[in-house]
């Protein structure tokens, strides 16, 4: 699949015609991530300091040189924008998919694609880590445009292999964020989850925002089989024959638990969920989820 699938031009000018950078970007998306400034590059002026060597000459005040005949560079009061780190889960299961066009994977890397698109066109810096068993591929978090370009680029790059350890790579996550950062989880948490919210609650503690995509296919939300039926866990390779008749109100009711079950353990941690599956379109999904995070601020 290429990069231009992931950012349709059609889906860039439905973000457009929403104005998704004034409504939802600045008003509601990231409106109550940027509430806590903390030192970054500096956007407001605050008063003057001896120039030492290894500062940007252009911070030198030539004003104040004129008057004193001594270089002085500007003191700013940092207060930058939300740092963003889009987190890919990359392991074999994401690429599963029963009838649609899009994989869990390709579904995921069309969201990650359009939320770094609305943040670099906010300036707001925006990076990527994938992750199996541990974290792979890390770009750290820039808001120049052509920085978007390296993220398309990357995510294009990728293939879902191996087997997945969330918990492992967030608590890895934990150590490489320097400051406040809003992270941004793409995976179908076929796993167990307790370790992962131990991770996520290391994240919150650490003062991170966390929205946390939960992404599976439709065939897995809506159990489409029928008759005799072989299942193939993608990453164990471990086969189960079942009547998928007799078997599909079971299994319903057991995601419909596990969603639930996720919904609480996030609202408790104050972390937002987002359930998805492969069905929707990603772009409306996108909207939908701004739409109601936006009424939350």
């Amino acid at each position: 699949m290429s990069v231009e699938k992931y950012l349709k031009p059609e889906v860039i000018n439905q973000i457009k015609r929403l104005d998704l950078r004034a409504q939802f970007v600045v008003k509601g998306f990231l409106q109550g991530l940027h509430s806590s400034p903390y030192h970054g590059f500096s956007v407001e002026f605050s008063e003057h300091r001896k120039y030492t060597h290894g500062d940007d000459p252009k911070d030198i005040d030539w004003s104040l040189y004129a008057k004193t005949d001594k270089y002085y560079v500007k003191k700013f009061e940092a207060e930058t924008n939300m740092s963003g780190m889009l987190v890919m889960d990359c392991s074999e299961s994401m690429g599963y998919t029963y009838r649609q066009e899009l994989t869990k994977f390709d579904y995921s890397i069309c969201l990650a694609a359009a939320l770094a698109y609305l943040m670099i066109s906010q300036q707001d810096p925006v990076g990527l880590i994938t992750f199996t068993e541990k974290i792979g591929n890390s770009l750290p978090p820039k808001s120049k445009r052509s920085h978007l370009g390296n993220i398309l680029s990357l995510l294009a790059r990728l293939k879902p292999t191996g087997q997945t350890n969330l918990a492992h790579s967030l608590n890895q996550l934990s150590g490489m964020l320097p400051h406040r950062t809003l992270v941004m989880v793409f995976s179908d948490l076929l796993e167990d989850i307790d370790p992962v919210f131990n991770a996520l609650y290391r994240l919150r503690h650490g003062g991170h925002d966390v929205i946390l995509f939960h992404v599976l296919d439709e065939a897995e939300v809506n159990f489409p089989f029928s008759g005799i039926c072989e299942l193939e866990d993608p990453e164990s390779k471990q086969k189960l024959k079942v009547d998928a008749n007799a078997f599909r109100a079971d299994y319903q009711k057991k995601i419909e638990s596990f969603r639930g079950e996720l919904t609480e353990k996030c609202a408790r941690a104050n972390i937002d969920y987002v359930a998805l599956d492969t069905s929707m379109q990603f772009d409306r999904a996108l909207i939908e989820y701004l739409h109601s995070r936006q009424a939350r601020f």
